[in-house]
């Protein structure tokens, strides 16, 4: 949003200048006025004060700060608000050590939204960064009294969630990234190397076995078509992904992602992780039960566990416990839904679901684990397997001739 500078006289009479965020220049007068300032000039930014991090994050072209700086900024206004450091003047110390500049800009609004009377909730729900289960958190902690505590839990929360969502991208990656290494080194066999056999074979006039035949075809037509196939892949990956974009494309890759060996579990176990640790935090923190469930359902990306999870909302509004529609999800296990039971009916549910995420984020962990385990050696063989078999083709000839002219 762009930045105005203004100068003008107070309530008192008294001269006045500063800046003021606005859409436009009517919009900024009107905001001085609200604040009782009588603007007699009101100049827009120039070309040279025009921030390129700004716009882009307004326009949606960049994330406004990630999980790291929000995390560190939570965790510091816990512990002054703990210390009972006032909150203009802990987000005004927050902000003169704030490195990351579109948060460092975002807590000055924050800061003006409060001294102008909003709670640190409202402020929160209009800047960008801050999710609705962020704001949620804190308008509990505002209204119990225990903001400081409920930062030190969202803090806790995000650490948490943030490390069970690495695990899953990180083992979604790997695999990924060696294939595409793998692919590479073979192109460039095929590519550069392999020709330099055949035209040797051809000055022979030798006739090569069939496994060299069929690697020199391989190549040759690789070669004609490099460009048209590479074209098409970077095609297809464009295809692909606007299919994910949509809803039914996102819901049928969903639906394979959780049937996949290995794959699935890891996508499974990390969504309910998440869905349970952050129930607990909501739960824990005052939310009732209904608001706690529509907001962890926004937190899942997973869309077959999200129309689940929809549907058991919908039974625990009509008056169910939240243990019972569980039941009928398949990949809910049994044994969790009796933890969840055992809350409900000792009060504890809240602490019942961290367990049930330390339970779920370990079997991530294990399964992660186990994933790597089988598909390194997996991808090593194929890979390998494939190497060796150019390398055959190649050097066998050579091995034949030289055999018959011993």
């Amino acid at each position: 949003m762009p930045r105005f500078s203004y100068e003008g006289v107070d309530n008192a009479g008294k001269k006045i200048g500063g800046k003021i965020d606005a859409s436009n220049l009517a919009e900024a007068r009107k905001l001085l006025r609200g604040q009782g300032i009588k603007a007699r000039r009101v100049t827009p930014p120039s070309i040279l004060e025009f921030d390129l991090t700004e716009w882009m994050v307004d326009n949606g072209l960049a994330a406004p700060f990630g999980a790291k700086e929000l995390g560190l900024f939570t965790k510091q206004l816990s512990i002054m608000i703990n210390a009972g450091v006032p909150i203009i003047q802990a987000l005004e110390i927050l902000y003169k050590s704030e490195k990351h500049p579109v948060l460092k800009k975002t807590i000055v609004k924050i800061a003006e939204d409060v001294g102008a009377g909003k709670t640190i909730a409202e402020a929160l729900s209009q800047r960008k960064g801050f999710t609705k289960l962020y704001v949620s958190l804190v308008k509990a902690g505002e209204s119990g009294g225990i903001l400081d505590t409920i930062l030190e839990k969202l803090n806790s929360h995000m650490e948490k969630q943030e490390k069970t969502k690495k695990q899953i991208k990180s083992a979604m990656t790997y695999p990924v990234i060696v294939c595409i290494v793998g692919a590479a080194v073979i192109w460039g066999m095929m590519i550069f190397v392999v020709p330099q056999f055949v035209d040797m074979l051809a000055s022979t006039g030798q006739e090569p076995p069939w496994i060299t035949a069929m690697v020199m075809q391989v190549s040759e037509f690789l070669g004609k078509n490099g460009l048209y196939l590479f074209g098409g892949i970077i095609a297809g990956g464009f295809a692909f992904k606007a299919f994910v974009s949509s809803d039914q494309g996102k819901e049928i890759f969903d639906k394979v992602m959780m049937n996949l060996p290995i794959f699935g579990i890891v996508v499974i176990k990390g969504s309910l992780a998440s869905f349970s640790r952050t129930l607990s935090t909501m739960l824990g923190s005052g939310v009732p039960l209904i608001d706690s469930l529509e907001i962890c359902i926004e937190t899942i990306d997973q869309t077959v566990i999200v129309k689940d999870l929809k549907s058991v909302r919908e039974a625990v509004v009509t008056g169910k416990s939240l243990s019972e529609p569980l039941t009928k999800v398949t990949y809910f296990p049994e044994m969790v839904v009796s933890m969840l039971r055992v809350g409900e009916q000792t009060g504890n549910i809240d602490e019942m679901l961290e367990k049930i995420s330390d339970v779920f984020e370990t079997e991530v962990d294990e399964a992660v684990d186990n994933m790597t385990k089988m598909i390194e050696p997996i991808i090593i063989v194929v890979l390998g397997s494939i190497v060796a078999t150019i390398l055959v083709a190649m050097y066998l000839p050579i091995f034949m001739s030289a055999g018959g002219s011993g």
